[in-house]
């Protein structure tokens, strides 16, 4: 079982999630954070901590959303990982909420 980062974080990128991981298993694109699964323990420690809400357990995974589960296992391998917490971009509190983001990731 994993967690996975869903659209919400596209453009919020809010950290504070990376600083409770016991395993470091966030890894840091240019607008969005992601979870590697096959790190990941299970431990949901991360989940309370998102300002945006965009984190959740694979089994309670809204239904669109689904997609963000591949997404966070294909660009965990290719981006670095982040274990302390940063300050998010200046305008996150403007995106946090806003759906439709996926078109906005970052690569």
């Amino acid at each position: 079982m994993t967690f996975v980062v869903t659209e919400n974080c596209i453009r919020c990128k809010y950290t504070d999630c990376v600083e409770v991981c016991p395993v470091d298993c966030f890894y840091e694109g240019p607008n969005f954070l992601v979870i590697d699964p096959d790190e990941c323990i299970d431990c949901a420690l991360c989940e309370p901590e998102c300002p945006a809400e965009a984190i959740y357990s694979e089994d309670e995974l809204p239904d669109d959303q689904k997609q963000f589960l591949e997404l966070n296992a294909e660009l965990a391998v290719v981006w670095p990982n982040i274990t302390e917490k940063k300050d998010p971009p200046a305008d996150a509190e403007e995106w946090d909420g806003k759906s439709g983001k996926l078109e906005q990731l970052e690569r």
